[in-house]
């Protein structure tokens, strides 16, 4: 029986290219989206998954959201929590609601959405939890304090449920990319992007098929002894210790 893999923010960008490896590896794909309707039904009739709409920093929405999934396709076995949004500023500018937001959003998902499925990975005796974080989660970014810090949070959660959840045959893992060739990264003025990219010892910026690639290794049975761990694809650069 195809195992069940949940992607958040799984209609664009790095989580279309996750939710397209997983369905040619034979997964049940449900992707989840927030906003973008239209990306989302062509996401879903181009690769024939099922898309499902919440806001992933709402613990209701997800909780109803997940069972939903759940009732139709059946128990949750894969989660990629990929799912983010940026709102970029100077700390000494930053407003409250923009630190509340990615918080909500990047982070306070990480609960929202994994506590809903890890009791059942945990008494099935399988489970696969991918939680997408950035380079700039491991080293800082300017005018990023906000993201920075809920990307780096992800690794801590990470570190501690893979620790809690091991036992269980659950890994947990994290995988944080550089920069990605999507179209956030393409709206970049040309002269910054060639900056960017200068500083990228492979020369030039990953693709989202090669991060997909990384997240469907650790979804695998062969990666079974791997849990806890930071993948970085990054082109080097950005090498943690």
């Amino acid at each position: 029986m195809a195992r069940v893999a949940l992607v958040t923010g799984g209609t664009r960008g790095i989580g279309k290219a996750i939710s397209a490896r997983l369905k040619a590896d034979g997964y049940k794909v449900a992707a989840n989206y927030g906003g973008n309707a239209e990306a989302a039904e062509a996401t879903a009739k181009e690769l024939g998954i099922s898309v499902y709409k919440w806001d992933v920093g709402n613990a209701a929405e997800c909780a109803e959201g997940i069972a939903k999934v759940q009732s139709e396709l059946g128990p949750v076995d894969v989660l990629v929590n990929n799912a983010g949004i940026t709102r970029d500023g100077l700390f000494h500018k930053m407003s409250a609601e923009k630190w509340d937001d990615v918080i909500r959003v990047d982070l306070s998902s990480m609960f929202y959405m994994t506590r809903p499925v890890i009791e059942g990975m945990r008494e099935r005796g399988f489970g696969r939890i991918i939680n997408i974080s950035s380079i700039n989660g491991q080293k800082g970014q300017v005018g990023q304090v906000n993201y920075s810090a809920a990307k780096a949070g992800i690794i801590g959660f990470t570190k501690a449920l893979a620790q809690e959840s091991a036992s269980k045959g659950v890994t947990v893992n994290v995988v944080a990319p550089g920069y990605v060739d999507t179209d956030m990264v393409a709206a970049v003025p040309e002269d910054v992007l060639k900056k960017i990219i200068s500083t990228i010892p492979v020369g030039r910026l990953g693709k989202a098929e090669e991060i997909a690639a990384m997240v469907a290794f650790l979804a695998s049975d062969q990666a079974g002894f791997i849990t806890g761990a930071t993948m970085t694809v990054n082109g080097a650069q950005y090498i943690a210790g």
